[in-house]
């Protein structure tokens, strides 16, 4: 693309010099008219060819059509300078639209080069790069400092950072480390990581994000469309004007042909739709680029469109508000300490790796010494029963919920007043206490909720499979409008159905959720936003936004990015067609030339373009409010 704006700028110097040239000599030599039509040759010999193949190919009304009837009749009646300034002009008009495009093109192709060329594939101990298509599930890779990440999978040995800018929009390196997983499209920064694969190729994240992105530009906004629609019948309409002004005038006055054929050319030159044909398109297509710089990606420009006229925002509770992370929130006893209790919890469920097992533990912080731990049975639906070694005797500990509790007949004296998760703690028959588990809010959320209401959302909503008195407490604390609990996918989608149809018409409704339970709910909304999109099959599946990190502020950013560009959208419908009109009028009644048409057409494209070029450039605002832990 380089290489041909290059051979453009080269062609239209060398006419701009002809050009230049034949105005000099048209007073003095009878031979100026030569240069005029080497100038309109150098510059715009493609023009009348691209309009002949498009003839022949059924495409007649379009904007190499309208230039090479304008500017041929221009020449026959004797305009030699302002047909080579229509052809010069519309050529540079034609270069700043490749400038335009190739600048929004190359925040998409920032992201399209995550594709990586090769994997070092380890097999019995020798290295060998092959293509990262070669590599099967459970294959071990190698990946060096420098290299990108070509498939999903699980650190085997060694530790890194992981720059996952081209994934997220995010600068800060990533530490990762044995265990840990990494997603294709990465770049490793520092350390020797050995992988081994988790997916195909063909199903990585890279993958599926490249598809995502080449996929977007074929689904339009409304606008687009209508500008294609008003530019199939717009321009056969202005020919048939054209003509009717070139002919009608001189016959109704019995001569002066010259006089309104001119006017007639003129009419072509700023009739061509060029300055909304592709000005709108590329301000989608800026606005998506701008999107994706910032780890958003969306599906379409459609639903930039439809993110601008945002009216309600519903969000799944855990993994989307909440960090789906359990921490203890409370220990309640009834006999003995807070630290005895969480030990006797922490003992009892030793052998768990069920993440509320996982968070007492962490919450007890300390080392468990295994010979403490005697046997140890899992009550299905109900909880463990464990014999476990503290305060110098051991104890029979029955660790779980309240029909637990039921069923060995123990009676539960003080349930605690933190909703959540509870764990009931009893030794035989004796009732111990209780210990509370519960989710955290995510940091990002109170921030994106304020930015939502600071961008005029007027209703946000929780649904969770949770407890509604759980949800309502996240609720109260994020100042959300309503909360319904205890809700199966199938009732979220009933909800949302039930949230659709209060909305106000023309306004939107999305839904955000982690993508991987929520399919069906993601696609019955308006929008269907997917957060944390890096290796959730799910979230590029079902949703029509991706939120590629865990950040909810992100939701903030891609309204503003909508809303910019669908502003500057507008500034370019009505700027074009105004002056068009306005122009149009005054060629046709004989007080613009053909140079004022020249502005109509090359200058209001450029202006447009350059307009667009805008919807490029956006810098996340800086987020406040309040943090929760």
């Amino acid at each position: 693309m380089i290489k041909k704006q290059k051979r453009m700028v080269f062609r239209l110097t060398v006419s701009g010099v002809l050009f230049i040239g034949a105005l000099v000599l048209e007073k003095r030599s009878p031979f100026a008219w030569i240069f005029f039509i080497l100038a309109y040759l150098w510059a715009g010999y493609d023009i009348p060819l691209k309009a002949f193949r498009n003839i022949r190919g059924g495409q007649v009304f379009d904007e190499n059509f309208l230039m090479t009837v304008a500017t041929f009749g221009a020449i026959v009646v004797g305009s030699l300078e302002e047909a080579v300034a229509v052809m010069l002009f519309y050529q540079i008009g034609e270069l700043f639209n490749d400038y335009a495009v190739n600048k929004s093109r190359k925040s998409i192709k920032e992201l399209m080069d995550i594709n990586p060329e090769y994997a070092n594939l380890l097999s019995q101990g020798v290295e060998k790069q092959v293509d990262p298509y070669e590599v099967e599930v459970g294959d071990t890779i190698v990946i060096r400092p420098g290299e990108r990440v070509p498939l999903d999978g699980v650190i085997l040995k060694g530790y890194s950072s992981m720059d996952t800018k081209a994934l997220t929009g995010e600068t800060m390196p990533v530490e990762v480390s044995e265990g840990d997983c990494v997603v294709s499209g990465s770049i490793n920064l520092n350390g020797v990581l050995e992988v081994q694969t988790t997916r195909l190729f063909d199903d990585s994240t890279v993958a599926k994000i490249l598809e995502l992105v080449e996929n977007a530009s074929s689904r339009k906004a409304r606008a687009e469309t209508f500008i294609t629609r008003f530019a199939r019948v717009y321009t056969p309409i202005v020919v048939i004007l054209a003509l009717i002004l070139a002919i009608v005038p001189p016959i109704l006055q019995g001569g002066g042909w010259g006089v309104w054929v001119y006017r007639a050319c003129s009419f072509l030159v700023v009739s061509c739709p060029c300055a909304l044909v592709i000005s709108v398109p590329l301000s989608f297509f800026g606005g998506l680029g701008a999107a994706s710089k910032n780890g958003i990606l969306l599906k379409g420009s459609n639903y930039l469109e439809a993110m601008a006229g945002l009216d309600t925002v519903v969000f799944d509770k855990t993994g989307t508000l909440t960090n789906g992370r359990f921490q203890v929130s409370d220990v309640a006893p009834v006999h003995g300490t807070r630290e005895e209790l969480l030990e006797l919890a922490a003992l009892g469920e030793y052998h768990s790796n069920h993440p509320i097992a996982l968070s007492v533990r962490e919450a007890y912080g300390r080392e468990i010494d295994p010979a403490r731990i005697g046997s140890v049975e899992e009550i299905p639906g109900h909880g463990i029963c464990a014999k476990v070694e503290a305060g110098g005797s051991w104890h029979d500990l029955y660790i779980g919920n309240q029909k637990l509790m039921e069923r060995q007949q123990v009676t539960i004296d003080t349930p605690s007043a933190i909703l959540g998760t509870t764990l009931y703690v009893a030794d035989k028959g004796e009732y111990l206490g209780a210990v509370v588990i519960s989710d955290t809010v995510r940091q990002d959320v109170p921030a994106a909720i304020e930015g939502l209401r600071g961008e005029g959302v007027r209703r946000l909503v929780m649904l969770t499979g949770d407890k509604e008195e759980v949800g309502k407490i996240v609720a109260e604390k994020l100042g959300l409008d309503q909360v319904y609990g205890n809700l199966l996918p199938g009732d979220k989608v009933s909800r949302v159905e039930s949230l659709l149809d209060e909305k106000p018409p023309g306004r939107t409704l999305a839904y955000v959720g982690d993508g991987i339970n929520d399919a069906p709910v993601l696609a019955r909304a308006d929008i269907g936003i997917a957060m944390g999109g890096i290796g959730s099959d799910a979230a590029v599946e079902a949703a029509d936004v991706v939120i590629m990190d865990d950040e909810p502020s992100k939701l903030v950013d891609t309204i503003r990015i909508a809303r910019k560009t669908m502003g500057i959208v507008r500034q370019n419908i009505i700027f074009a067609i105004g002056v068009k009109v306005l122009v149009l009028i005054l060629v046709a009644l004989g007080y613009a030339s053909m140079w004022a048409a020249v502005f109509g057409d090359v200058g209001v494209s450029v202006l447009a373009i350059l307009n667009a070029i805008r919807a490029l450039s956006y810098k996340k605002r800086q987020q406040r409010g309040k943090v929760f832990h």
